[in-house]
């Protein structure tokens, strides 16, 4: 594979007027610039894009799609329900470990066939020619529905966060209501795509210093926590106390529902592969950025994990229902337990600065994110997958964004979300189908590497532990899939019905008929659509 992709990259690639997106290098990083465009173009694409992000903005892009601290404050109350203590400690080493291994899996595909299609495109070369074009469509458009239902909840957590602090502010006295969450989301999503339609360069400084700001906000609330909470618990309570409050049985059964913290935590383990095309030295670069940040997010989470768990006192259920007691319709405030922990052990004034640094923390946890799902979209539709794609697989020279791309999903985020007005119940169950479609599209990949043994490995691999990652990564993903379809209390009723179940498999039967009806009638599989990716349009700016 190696030397058919050298051999391929001596041919000149076709013409292609890039306005003003090639930017001025050094010699040296011209190099490696110039080996990364001919890989991408031995890959079928024409390069686009201006490489920007070098080493250090990777890993903080990387991390900040992550965002640990905005994350757990809004997905703690999985493993509070799933029994407290115990559960939070248990489900967050296990189901970390089982998000950290495959993403070490993902970096290793990334390294070997890296670009913005991240493992929709890495499917392509190692799955079997004749059944590549249909994996390929049905991962293209799984990734899809899982960036805009993670990105839809990032969205909506953030919005929720920042109301919360408005609340507490207020002792209570406001209470936030469907309309004004989805409002405050709906202006939120705007900024953060008027953001992404700046030039590269832009985000790649906003993201380089997202580690010191995102550090900062941890480590000052650890120590706060630890200072003012008079009655810790114990090492031993936070590993053994578990107060089961889901109602299943075996009551041990329901603390793998803690395992949806770390998985909507570090569910989008490759989307800094998804900026493969903007990175220096991507084959390098990108997969020490996922391994590095997830490695560091796993250690952190289980930090703060352990903090909260410390400080949060002696009835976790208490948690659940102190804020929803406050107000009787401040129902979005109960989703974030830890924004009370923090009014318990603080008082209120820290109590929203640090509520208020959680929102800051989800916002740049929803840029990258908004990045990462419009160069899927983009991707897509260079290769002629989604409708509209003349229009969305242009790019704006200004900016050297796919600015169309940028507000399509932007917009789909928004209708998404519009369901929260409608019932919390179904816009839980898009919420929840967002783990389940990444998994499934990264297992996919990865099996068909054990199966066919049509891979050829990149700069940066697992060496002879690549195999037993692949295969631990693809067994624990698999199950907790499962597991993420169940309804996390019973007994089941209308309102916490876990609907994600219906919304993977409407999925499946849209994109499955749409390949019947067209897809296969023209679509042969990322970069092989010579003349859309020759001719990519770099539209000016009036």
């Amino acid at each position: 594979m190696e030397k058919e992709m050298d051999q391929s990259a001596t041919t000149p690639p076709p013409e292609v007027d890039r306005g003003d997106i090639t930017p001025s290098r050094s010699s040296s990083v011209n190099v490696a610039m110039n080996e990364a465009d001919k890989r991408l173009e031995a890959m079928g694409y024409t390069p686009v894009f201006k490489r920007e992000f070098s080493t250090w903005s990777s890993f903080s892009f990387a991390m900040s799609l992550c965002g640990v601290y905005a994350s757990l404050m809004s997905t703690w109350v999985y493993g509070l329900q799933a029994g407290g203590a115990a559960a939070i400690m248990w489900s967050w080493i296990l189901g970390g470990a089982g998000s950290l291994v495959l993403a070490m899996s993902l970096a290793e595909l990334s390294s070997a066939y890296p670009s913005s299609g991240a493992m929709y495109t890495v499917l392509k070369y190692v799955a079997p020619e004749g059944q590549a074009p249909l994996l390929c469509w049905m991962s293209g458009y799984i990734t899809l529905v899982g960036l805009v239902a993670g990105t839809a909840s990032t969205e909506y957590a953030s919005s929720q966060m920042l109301l919360t602090a408005v609340s507490i502010a207020s002792n209570f006295s406001y209470s936030p209501t469907t309309l004004h969450v989805f409002g405050v989301m709906a202006l939120l999503t705007i900024v953060h795509a008027s953001i992404n339609s700046l030039p590269t360069r832009w985000l790649n400084r906003l993201t380089s210093g997202y580690v010191i700001f995102h550090m900062s906000v941890l480590i000052s609330a650890c120590v706060c926590l630890l200072v003012k909470t008079k009655d810790k618990h114990s090492i031993a309570y936070a590993f053994t106390n578990f107060q089961p409050m889901s109602g299943w049985s075996p009551p041990g059964f329901a603390f793998l529902f803690g395992c949806l913290t770390p998985a909507w935590t570090m569910a989008n383990a490759d989307g800094a592969a998804r900026i493969s095309e903007e990175a220096k030295n991507p084959a390098r670069v990108v997969p020490k950025a996922i391994a590095s940040a997830t490695t560091f997010s796993y250690a952190a989470g289980l930090l703060f994990n352990l903090v909260l768990v410390l400080c949060m006192g002696d009835d976790p259920s208490a948690l659940l229902r102190s804020l929803s007691a406050s107000s009787k319709q401040n129902s979005h405030s109960v989703k974030q337990p830890v924004a009370l922990l923090f009014l318990r052990a603080l008082g209120p004034v820290p109590a929203v600065f640090f509520t208020l640094a959680g929102f800051a923390v989800m916002n740049l946890v929803a840029i990258p994110g908004v990045q990462a799902g419009s160069r899927t979209i983009f991707t897509l539709a260079r290769d002629d997958l989604v409708p509209l794609s003349r229009i969305l697989r242009r790019v704006w020279s200004r900016s050297g964004a796919p600015v169309a791309a940028v507000w399509v999903y932007a917009g789909l985020v928004v209708t998404v979300n519009l369901l929260g007005l409608v019932s919390q119940t179904a816009i839980s169950a898009v919420f929840n189908v967002c783990a389940v479609a990444f998994n499934v599209s990264y297992m996919l990949p990865l099996v068909c590497k054990m199966v066919y043994g049509r891979f050829e490995r990149g700069p940066w691999h697992l060496g002879r532990w690549s195999f037993a990652a692949n295969l631990a990564a693809v067994v624990w993903n698999g199950f907790v899939s499962v597991i993420f379809f169940l309804p996390t209390e019973v007994p089941v009723t209308g309102e916490n019905m876990n609907y994600a179940i219906v919304v993977f498999v409407f999925v499946l039967l849209f994109s499955s008929s749409f390949w019947y009806t067209h897809g296969r009638h023209y679509y042969t599989g990322p970069g092989t659509q010579s003349k859309n990716n020759a001719q990519i349009a770099v539209t000016p700016v009036c």
